[in-house]
């Protein structure tokens, strides 16, 4: 198997979509996840949400946070077969750093002060 590594999938869906409509784009990501030979390490489903600006003229959107474990060479693949979908407003696919990780660590637990 090729090398993996760890990213996150953000998927904005279409905010007018019923409960059986957002189960069906959610089986089409896994589809494409499945097809990559990528797995699923954890889905945040956050629901509707205001957009930071309008997206085809919509001011909300339905969000799918997805942390994935994939090989190096399909993120792009499935960014591309994702965009192509109705319901899918934007899709962004981000390599999992752990160096942000380590910074936001260190900005929550505050330093004593000298004596």
């Amino acid at each position: 198997m090729a090398d993996t590594a760890n990213y996150d999938l953000n998927v904005i869906l279409d905010p007018g979509l019923s409960e059986q409509q957002v189960q069906t784009e959610k089986d089409a990501v896994q589809t494409q996840l499945d097809r990559a030979e990528g797995t699923v390490v954890e889905l945040e489903e956050w629901g509707m949400r205001r957009l930071a600006y309008p997206i085809r003229k919509l001011n909300e959107g339905y969000y799918l946070i997805y942390k994935l474990r994939l090989p190096l060479d399909k993120p792009k693949q499935i960014e591309a077969s994702l965009r192509q979908r109705d319901n899918v407003m934007r899709v962004l696919v981000v390599k999992d750093r752990p160096e942000w990780k380590t910074r936001k660590a260190k900005v929550e637990t505050p330093e004593a002060p000298a004596a």
